[in-house]
């Protein structure tokens, strides 16, 4: 069903914030730091995947998203809705349910045999794709998803992920050079202001966690 009531885009940033809180999608562990893939440490950690096992929030989550999208890119903008390998999947179904419209997903690399294919479901030439993930960092992976759609001969000019981190500079600017523009629900910025509204950590906690938002790399590299 096509949601029809859109709140704002400030109320859907903290009540989305408050979700991750509320089911633990969210840590802040300053003391133990986390290494995230790219080896660099950070006392955030965000786990979207949580969001399968709660079917409210998840449902409220994915009508925000579908607003989001029909607000920014517009009613009638996509023929096709695309989830990545494997955390953007289970997300790119419920959207595309709601906007009635096919739904396929992309490999991060030929399966290897059989058609080695890496689009998975029907997807045909001139088809307006949207890619759906569950979070961006540096929007890196988001590319190489876009380039296996546009090698179909379908379009991909947008991506919507529920959690962008909103840290790093010059995210929007590169995907913008490929072309692509992001939506997101809300950034880590909503998120220890929510933290902060619930006293969901210790003081000392959110603290050093603002430090980190206001410089990542920075902090990263203090802690080798």
């Amino acid at each position: 069903m096509i949601p029809s009531a859109f709140p704002s885009k400030d109320e859907m940033a903290k009540q989305t914030a408050r979700m991750l809180l509320e089911i633990g999608a969210v840590d802040f562990n300053a003391e133990t730091p986390f290494t995230h893939s790219s080896g660099k440490k950070a006392p955030t950690y965000v786990d979207c995947r949580k969001l399968i096992s709660f079917p409210r929030i998840r449902s409220v989550l994915m009508d925000f998203l579908t607003i989001e999208i029909m607000r920014t890119a517009g009613f009638e903008a996509f023929d096709n809705i695309a989830g990545g390998e494997t955390a953007g999947i289970p997300f790119s179904a419920f959207v595309a349910e709601r906007l009635a419209l096919p739904m396929t997903y992309v490999r991060k690399k030929p399966k290897g045999y059989g058609r080695n294919a890496r689009i998975e479901g029907v997807m045909t030439e001139d088809q307006r794709v949207l890619l759906v993930e569950d979070l961006t960092t540096d929007g890196g992976s988001k590319v190489s998803f876009v380039e296996a759609i546009r090698e179909t001969g379908a379009t991909c000019q947008w991506t919507a992920v529920i959690f962008y981190y909103g840290i790093f500079d010059g995210v929007t600017e590169n995907l913008a050079e490929k072309d692509i523009s992001l939506i997101s629900l809300c950034n880590w910025w909503d998120v220890l202001a929510e933290a902060k509204a619930q006293s969901a950590f210790s003081p000392e906690t959110l603290a050093e966690v603002e430090r980190y938002l206001n410089d990542p790399n920075g902090w990263s590299a203090a802690q080798t």
